[in-house]
């Protein structure tokens, strides 16, 4: 139905444009035409999401994990960190599939931030203590669109599972 969907009310718009006028602003020297840090912002939280709700079931330790996750990774308030998860889930859910997303962060994120990414990621997977094979699966197909070899994104598993924690030094 036109005018129903997320991305068709002006409302949403509204919400849109004001948290990237307050929360994302590029600085002032920034290059026009690619995308801005709210884009990639989304972006990366919609593949977070994604991964969450693999399984079909977003649980409170994963939906715990995620919004602490998005504060820390992207230095933001916990409003703007719940507002930032919402509008990528908003996203996420009138997105068609992945491409778009993986897309952004395949041409714009270093094989370093990349890297970051699958580990959040892994986390998110791993904070309900459980690891689905959808999970597996989608952690494989979003490593492979974003262009992260595979060996990186076992990597990334056995640094998250060793206690190591993100890979902080590579992140943004």
């Amino acid at each position: 139905m036109p005018g129903t969907g997320p991305w068709n009310s002006a409302e949403m718009i509204d919400r849109i444009k004001s948290f990237f006028d307050r929360e994302m602003a590029p600085p002032a020297d920034e290059a026009e035409g690619g995308p801005g840090p709210a884009e990639l912002r989304i972006a990366a939280c919609a593949l977070l999401l994604e991964v969450a709700n693999a399984d079909d079931f977003f649980s409170r330790n994963e939906r715990r994990h995620l919004r602490a996750l998005v504060r820390r990774h992207f230095g933001l308030k916990s409003e703007a960190a719940d507002e930032l998860i919402v509008l990528a889930e908003e996203e996420r859910r009138g997105s068609v599939d992945l491409w778009g997303f993986t897309n952004l962060i395949k041409a714009h994120y270093s094989t370093g931030q990349k890297l970051v990414l699958a580990e959040a990621m892994w986390g998110v997977v791993l904070a309900d203590g459980e690891l689905a094979a959808r999970e597996d699966h989608i952690m494989r197909k979003i490593s492979h669109l974003i262009g992260l070899e595979t060996g990186y994104l076992a990597e990334a598993r056995k640094r998250l599972e060793g206690g190591g924690g993100p890979a902080e030094a590579a992140g943004r």
